[in-house]
């Protein structure tokens, strides 16, 4: 899917992990798994949910409450979240994302707190948490690589910003959701 804003063209599907492809895969292997290794159906099934999670956790925070008048319009508010969610591999100046709306830095952030009861800023970081997320449970890259595909400058930043969100490091917070696999490795090589 694209939006055309008159300039240039954005692609919804830039880097994205694609959810649905890997909820599959773990729903169907522990399908398989089911009458086997009960560890690794645990580890399956606990991965899934963790996704689940994370996308409800999205989708919560971007359904907007009641709008108030002298808030984004519904438009502007997709051509944003287009645009920041392509680019949150490099820096995004608010002068910028006020330019994506041809709206002054002073209106677009007293009008974007409005909308999204967040600074322009905090919504930047919280999307590149989000991303990290997600490619933590669907790709083994390490958090150095992560770190820096979302824009988060290097491990060390990552870590002290998913730690605000998180109360846990991010090394932390994926082995929650892949010890369960590890165990049922360990069952295999011993039988």
């Amino acid at each position: 899917m694209q939006i055309d804003d008159g300039v240039t063209r954005v692609s919804f599907q830039a880097e994205e992990p694609n959810l649905l492809p890997s909820l599959v895969r773990l729903l169907d292997g522990a399908c398989q798994e089911l009458e086997g290794d009960r560890d690794n159906v645990k580890f399956l099934l606990t991965k899934a949910t963790s996704l689940i999670r994370v996308e409800i956790d999205r989708l919560r925070i971007e359904v907007l409450p009641e709008m108030k008048t002298g808030g984004l319009a519904t438009w502007q508010i997709r051509r944003l979240k287009a645009y920041v969610d392509t680019r949150l591999e490099r820096r995004i100046p608010l002068k910028e994302l006020s330019a994506v709306l041809k709206l002054s830095p002073t209106y677009f952030c007293r009008v974007f707190k409005r909308t999204f009861h967040e600074t322009p800023q905090k919504y930047v970081v919280r999307r590149r948490i989000d991303k990290a997320e997600m490619l933590m449970l669907t790709t083994d890259m390490p958090l150095s690589e992560i770190a820096i595909r979302c824009g988060l400058g290097d491990q060390a930043h990552f870590c002290r910003t998913f730690r605000r969100k998180h109360a846990q490091t991010p090394a932390t917070w994926r082995r929650e959701r892949t010890e369960h696999r590890l165990r049922g490795m360990t069952a295999e090589a011993a039988a």
